[in-house]
């Protein structure tokens, strides 16, 4: 008679986080961050149709990385959950909060019961009236929940990609800045640079002043002018830097 095979509770745990970690590892990463003008989305992606950054809700933006299949489910979950609560009751009684405990709640449930867990890790911001009211929320793969403030990277290195963010990020930044920002954080993802072109990146912003509906996504000509004068921005303050230093040699 065959003995049963025990795994203590513990391991479990353990491999299935080493599991949900590779399997989000191996995608690209994508960044959320505040500028002068509400909440950037970025997301290193090739694909036209399949969306990593998504509208949930007015003034709700979602960004996921991972499995498609799964964070889609998650992300249709989260849009359905607002239209009906907005429904029934306010449209300004959708938050972000709520939606970001539902994912962890959906996510830490699915970590737990389920022999698999879902290879994803994701983002809900909410843009507010000020850049104080401004909201991100980071869930992993087992239901953990973190309110970040002013920018948070996720999946793949999002180590490497943070601490890219981190040495340039200002929260008063335009847009073009902002942007120029997180293409280069993403461009250091794995501790090389590479070259990220428009066609590489899918953009989306939570604008504070838009009316009723926040979320605009920023694509073909729109999105590589942005590029553009973010670059150029840079050089030139490269070049101050630079000219400041040798007038100060000078004197």
């Amino acid at each position: 008679m065959s003995m049963p095979f025990y795994v203590a509770p513990e391991q479990q745990m353990k491999d299935k986080a080493d599991y949900a970690r590779k399997g989000i590892a191996r995608g690209r990463s994508a960044v959320v961050l505040q500028y002068e003008g509400g909440i950037l989305m970025v997301a290193d992606n090739m694909s036209r149709t399949l969306h990593k950054i998504s509208e949930i809700y007015d003034r709700i933006g979602f960004a996921a990385v991972g499995r498609y299949p799964e964070f889609e489910n998650l992300r249709l979950m989260g849009v359905r959950f607002a239209d009906v609560r907005g429904y029934q009751f306010d449209r300004r009684d959708v938050s972000g909060r709520q939606l970001a405990n539902i994912y962890a709640q959906t996510l830490g449930t699915v970590f737990s019961e389920s022999l698999k867990p879902w290879e994803v890790e994701i983002v809900v911001a909410e843009v507010g009236d000020t850049a104080a009211d401004d909201e991100i929320y980071r869930i992993t793969f087992d239901g953990s929940i973190v309110d970040e403030q002013g920018f948070v990277a996720v999946g793949g290195s999002s180590e490497h990609v943070s601490t890219q963010l981190k040495d340039r990020f200002a929260a008063d930044a335009p847009l073009s800045a902002a942007l120029n920002s997180a293409t280069h954080a993403l461009a250091h993802e794995n501790g090389e640079e590479r070259e990220l072109e428009a066609t590489n990146l899918e953009v989306a912003v939570l604008e504070r002043d838009r009316q009723h509906r926040k979320f605009r996504r920023i694509h073909g000509s729109r999105l590589a002018s942005l590029i553009a004068e973010g670059k150029r921005g840079t050089a030139e303050n490269a070049s101050g830097d630079g000219n400041s230093t040798e007038d100060e040699a000078d004197e």
